[in-house]
């Protein structure tokens, strides 16, 4: 198919982008594809470090796929290699390199994954032992020779560790050097990645220049704080979602699950996700903004779930939602419905969790004697049912909770 008109592109590509190195070399590049009816080598580079993808990789994801529905060849890069290495980006210490079983068995489940988002047919997806794997001790040492220490440790997080005495291996300095050849060895026209990926992709561009191709232009776009970030002076604070942490809404988490982590994060993180993962429209966002909080959380959760497992099973989720969580003035209204303003939790376990423990996690008890007090003295409801056994336990899932008259809370559980 034709491409469409420069300008037209750079509206749809430059939305919701941090940085782009240059804007300039953009236009060019969409210039010279379009003159010679030739797509643009777009490359998106991933470590196997987890085995799911989560909210956060999306955004980065829904780029990449705009750049495919506007005609450009799209990779999806799996760095198998490099994963032996371990991405030292905004770490405070050495991270431990993953085994090979790991990587192999992440990687196998990263390709399934991103289907949800990609088009399967139109992308082509690498590994960079391809290319890194055969490269001997010689060949080392001629792309170490590319690049300098000073360059190297102007990035934040080495400069960080180095003035705080943390050490620094000499295997992490190799890290952005494998990464900046995977665009070498693909001849990439643009990388796109998280703004804490910039420093990496810069030394893609220089690299390349020193292999005489034209340097990538790259693109960063922001990172997605995690379901545990709240609001501070109308601003979302919180550490990125990340496996790690435990705060994040996987793309494989069973709908009911996805949609009641959506249902738990602020109304300013809600906003975050609307503005970097919608496809609703400015407008269609602004009606939502002038109406109630919960109606814009419910939309966006249902959203969220219809990408990933489809409409039925989205409005399933939001039925079962309603039910426990009827809304007030509603027909679904009854008798000691939990108020919309009650917080959320979100607890990680690999299965259920006393209710004990729930209550101490979430704040809404001082201790576990209190608990069990509590639930001895019959203070305790979930989901509109009394709890009167101490050794309860929530199961995954999303629950009402009750702790005495009047403190309430929506705890979910992941499993």
């Amino acid at each position: 198919m034709p491409f469409a008109p420069v300008e037209e592109q750079l509206e749809i590509l430059l939305r919701g982008v941090v940085d782009v190195e240059l804007r300039d070399e953009l236009k060019k590049k969409l210039e010279k594809s379009r003159a010679e009816d030739r797509p643009l080598v777009v490359k998106l580079g991933a470590d196997p470090t987890s085995p799911d993808l989560h909210l956060g990789h999306t955004v980065v994801l829904n780029k990449l796929r705009q750049f495919q529905d506007l005609g450009h060849k799209v990779v999806f890069l799996i760095g198998d290699f490099t994963a032996r290495i371990g991405d030292p980006t905004g770490k405070n210490a050495t991270r431990p390199p993953l085994t090979e079983d790991e990587i192999v068995e992440n990687a196998s489940t990263y390709k399934r994954q991103v289907w949800k988002i990609l088009e399967q047919h139109k992308t082509e997806v690498r590994f960079n032992s391809e290319w890194l794997g055969k490269m001997n001790f010689d060949d080392v040492i001629r792309l170490a020779g590319r690049y300098s220490v000073a360059r190297m440790i102007e990035r934040e997080d080495f400069r960080r560790r180095l003035d705080e005495g943390r050490p620094i291996s000499l295997h992490e300095l190799l890290y952005p050097l494998a990464q900046g050849y995977d665009s070498v060895a693909l001849k990439a026209d643009v990388e796109l990645g998280g703004t804490d990926q910039r420093f990496n992709l810069l030394v893609g561009r220089d690299l390349m220049r020193s292999y005489g191709q034209e340097p990538q232009v790259i693109m960063t776009v922001p990172i997605l704080e995690g379901t545990d970030a709240r609001e501070d002076d109308g601003k979302v604070v919180g550490p990125k979602m990340s496996k790690s942490l435990n705060n994040t809404i996987a793309i494989d988490d069973e709908p009911q699950m996805q949609f009641g982590k959506v249902m738990s994060v602020c109304d300013a993180h809600m906003w975050r996700i609307y503005e970097l993962l919608s496809a609703k429209t400015a407008a269609d966002i602004a009606t939502l903004k002038a109406g109630h909080p919960k109606a814009a959380k419910v939309a966006l959760a249902h959203e969220i779930v219809s990408r990933f497992h489809g409409k039925d099973a989205a409005d399933l989720a939001v039925a079962d939602f309603e039910r426990l969580f009827p809304t007030k003035g509603s027909g679904a209204e009854r008798k000691g419905a939990i108020p919309d303003d009650a917080p959320s939790f979100t607890l990680e376990s690999k299965g259920p969790i006393a209710v004990v423990d729930a209550l101490t996690d979430t704040g809404l008890q001082e201790s576990k004697s209190n608990a069990r007090r509590l639930i001895a003295q019959g203070g305790l409801n979930v989901n509109g049912e009394k709890v009167a056994d101490v050794k309860f336990e929530l199961v995954p899932g999303t629950h009402a909770i009750r702790a005495g008259k009047t403190r309430w809370a929506r705890i979910t559980v992941t499993g």
